[in-house]
Parts: C-alpha cells; sequence; structure tokens
C-alpha cells in the first residue's frame, strides 16, 4: 500500500472527524459559519453524521473494504463541493479556505485510492 494513500487518507479521516466532533458538540465558530452561509443550526448534526461517515468509511476503506474507501471519498468530494457551492452562493469568501482545503483532501484520497 503506498505511504503516500495512507498518509492523506488518515489526514483525511482526522479533519473529518474532528470537524465532525466540532459540529456534533455545536461550537461556537461552526454555529457562526453555518449561520453565515444560511445553513439552519438543525442541520449541522445532519452534516456531521455525513462527514463522519465519510471519516469512517475512508478508515474501512483503507484497511479493509477498498470500494468502501472510494465510496466515501465521493460523498466527500461532493459533500465539500456543496460546501464550497455554498460558500460562493453566499458570497461569503473570508472563510471558503476550510471547505476548500476538505474538498482537497478528499478529492487527493479518491485520487490516491483509485490508483492503489
Amino acid at each position: 500500500m503506498p505511504s503516500a494513500l495512507v498518509i492523506v487518507t488518515v489526514l483525511a479521516v482526522a479533519a473529518n472527524g474532528a470537524i465532525a466532533a466540532a459540529d456534533f458538540a455545536k461550537a461556537e465558530f461552526v454555529l457562526a459559519n453555518s449561520a453565515e452561509v444560511n445553513v439552519k443550526p438543525e442541520w449541522v448534526p445532519w452534516l456531521a453524521s455525513l462527514k463522519m461517515a465519510g471519516a469512517a468509511g475512508l478508515l474501512l476503506g483503507l484497511v479493509a473494504v477498498p470500494p468502501l474507501g472510494v465510496a466515501a471519498a465521493v460523498g466527500l468530494v461532493l459533500f465539500y463541493v456543496g460546501a464550497v457551492a455554498t460558500h460562493l452562493r453566499t458570497r461569503v469568501i473570508h472563510n471558503v479556505h476550510f471547505p476548500v482545503g476538505y474538498l482537497a483532501l478528499a478529492a487527493a484520497t479518491l485520487g490516491l485510492t483509485l490508483a492503489r
């Protein structure tokens, strides 16, 4: 297994797990950012569940079921494309680098997983 795949996947799992935990905890910065892009507070736990499922899928894909990792990476790529689009649609550009960073991790994981 290529070390780049392991490193990028572990980073993506950690990043998505951490932001999902912040979402579940209803961290102040999460709620402020969500409000800024017109995401209702009651949606935050659902979005956190998608991030956590993606992180779990990436991890399981890495260690046991590669097709699950591909599916999780595709799901996270689509999720973060939606997040970036939401930031652009609402013209909240000052912090768009966060979803862009998560998108980059998900896309890198997908590419490395497919190249495996």
